[in-house]
């Protein structure tokens, strides 16, 4: 009977080191209490883009944010806990939602062709004050689509551009940041050039506010953690080019906070992020395959033969690892699941409990227990919280004015839309049959 977080620090003197100046020497066993609050506040930030998701195969607006971005953090409750208070844009990628046969989109569907993959938000004046400096976030959602767990599962290394070295990614992460297509609505601009697009501005317009401490902090969970890795490569190149051109100095600290990740890319890839200064935070719990993937076999192989060193053809993750067991919560169920082990809140719950290696989860965690089963049956049956409990009031359905349940149509600031100016126009969806 406690309240779920604790009093906010100071961490204004501290910010550089709690995000990897040193490379988290020293503070990552013990974990420092200041460092857990703020992998948790990134962790709820990508949390955000699961909650806010509509993945409803009978919603209109499948694929979308159910909130504009003006209002969706405040929706969720993090406007007022963490000090992001609007999401300056949201970004699309070509990675389709799966939906029964007989509900293939249509024209009529909001989107044929993209799903919304997260956003990019801003520190407010009380917060950057907090924490030393204007923080630029980018959260990307993981996957949740079956034909986003196809490209998950392609193990190809595809080569991306660099002049120096044979800098490779995996394929299926790629082509979910790199697609677009004129035809469509929301990705004629690939959610690569949406988002770097996005932080060159905002760096720009801080910047010419006299503004000299501006990070950009990156965080995703499973196809989010890779999908941050790739932003803040390409994040890190466009920034030195554009301030090149301009005879400036960006200085601009780039990190990332992931979870449960993937890797990404090959040899030269890890180097090549070194190189760019990009600091990396893999947050990981030894029960989760996704970790190890892709290329689990050929790693394996490999490793045990010790030959692995300076191949450049095979996944090397990037960055330095925290890493957490499922055995060390006396709250989760210690029999194997492997989906379970995988889920955003089981992070969360074990980063809020860990100290260190070897002792125990800690007595004065003060994340809420029950938000583990949001989408997962992962805690023990004596506290009794429902499984897979997160769901809208009766599943999306209201009462109209008739007394028939029906699905309710969005408030028309809520209605996706690629155009700003449409949301002044747009007419709300009727009400289905008043009769």
């Amino acid at each position: 009977m406690t309240p779920t977080f604790s009093p906010k620090r100071d961490i204004s003197a501290r910010w550089h080191d709690l995000h990897g100046a040193g490379d988290w020497a020293g503070l990552l066993d013990p974990l420092d209490p200041a460092l857990r609050a703020e992998i948790l506040k990134y962790g709820e930030f990508a949390s955000a883009t699961y909650d806010a998701f509509d993945f409803d195969p009978l919603s209109e607006f499948c694929g979308s944010c159910r909130y504009n971005r003006h209002k969706m953090l405040h929706e969720l409750g993090l406007a007022a806990k963490h000090g992001y208070t609007t999401a300056t844009r949201y970004i699309y990628a070509m990675s389709h939602v799966d939906v029964p046969n007989w509900l293939a989109r249509t024209s009529t569907t909001w989107s044929r062709d993209s799903n919304w993959m997260g956003y990019v938000a801003v520190s407010d004046d009380i917060e950057s004050r907090r924490i030393g400096r204007r923080d630029i976030v980018v959260a990307w959602r993981g996957t949740v689509a079956p034909s986003e767990w196809f490209s998950d599962l392609k193990a190809k290394l595809v080569r991306v551009n660099d002049a120096v070295r044979v800098v490779k990614v995996q394929e299926g992460f790629l082509s979910v940041y790199k697609s677009k297509a004129e035809h469509t609505r929301y990705n004629k601009s690939s959610a690569s050039e949406q988002v770097i697009e996005e932080l060159i501005k905002l760096v720009r317009t801080y910047r010419e506010k006299g503004e000299e401490e501006i990070s950009i902090t990156i965080t995703g969970h499973s196809l989010g953690g890779a999908l941050s890795l790739l932003t803040a490569y390409e994040g890190a190149l466009s920034l030195l080019t554009a301030y090149e051109a301009a005879s400036l100095i960006p200085d601009v600290y780039i990190s990332v906070i992931s979870f449960g990740a993937p890797r990404v890319g090959n040899l030269a890839f890890r180097e090549k992020m070194k190189e760019l200064g990009v600091k990396v935070l893999r947050v990981e719990v030894e029960e989760d395959i996704v970790r190890n993937l892709p290329g689990i076999v050929m790693n394996t192989v490999l490793k045990k033969l010790s030959i692995t060193k300076r191949l450049n053809w095979i996944y090397r993750h990037v960055g330095k690892q925290l890493k957490l067991h499922v055995s060390s919560s006396p709250y989760l169920k210690k029999e194997s699941d492997m989906v379970g082990s995988h889920n955003l809140e089981v992070y969360l719950h074990l980063v809020d409990g860990f100290v260190s290696r070897g002792a125990k989860y800690r007595w004065n965690a003060r994340r809420d227990l029950a938000l583990v089963n949001k989408n997962s049956d992962m805690l023990i049956p004596e506290l009794k919280i429902p499984q897979f409990w997160y769901h809208m009031p009766y599943k999306g359905l209201v009462r109209n004015r008739y007394g028939r349940w029906v699905k309710p149509g969005r408030e028309p600031e809520d209605i996706p839309s690629p155009f700003s100016s449409e949301l002044s126009c747009r007419e709300p969806i009727l009400e289905l049959v008043e009769c």
